[in-house]
């Protein structure tokens, strides 16, 4: 698994997604999902790119299943929450329905940052 790429498609898909959300809400006047369009462009977005060049800079960090692990965490986290965030400010579901799928997928998140961060201590010399 290439982890650096596999961040850098996902920052990208993100970046996408972002930018659309901008595009709406700077065209329509409606700025209701200002809160999500941030979510998904610095959790999507910027953490992926953040993720992908530090692989890439410490090519070691990437080697093992720890890097895979995070990767997928980050994934399914940062979809999830973006997804749900998105879903409450469109007025399609409510708070109380994210539960206890928000609480999970931020704790994906947390996990994936706590392995990233433990590959930094041990790899990035």
């Amino acid at each position: 698994m290439n982890v650096s790429r596999n961040f850098m498609l996902l920052g990208s898909a993100f970046l996408v997604v972002g930018i659309v959300i901008g595009m709406y809400m700077g065209g329509s006047g409606d700025h209701s999902l200002a809160l999500s369009h941030a979510h998904i462009n610095l959790l999507g977005f910027v953490l992926s790119a953040v993720f992908a060049l530090t692989y890439k800079a410490y090519p070691a960090m990437a080697e093992g299943r720890l890097a895979s692990a995070h990767f997928w965490l980050h994934f399914v986290g940062a979809i999830m929450v973006n997804l749900m965030l998105f879903l409450m400010l469109a007025k399609i579901i409510t708070e109380a329905a994210m539960v206890p799928l928000a609480p999970i997928s931020e704790f994906l998140v947390l996990l994936g940052v706590l392995a990233f961060g433990w590959t930094v201590l041990q790899n990035a010399k």
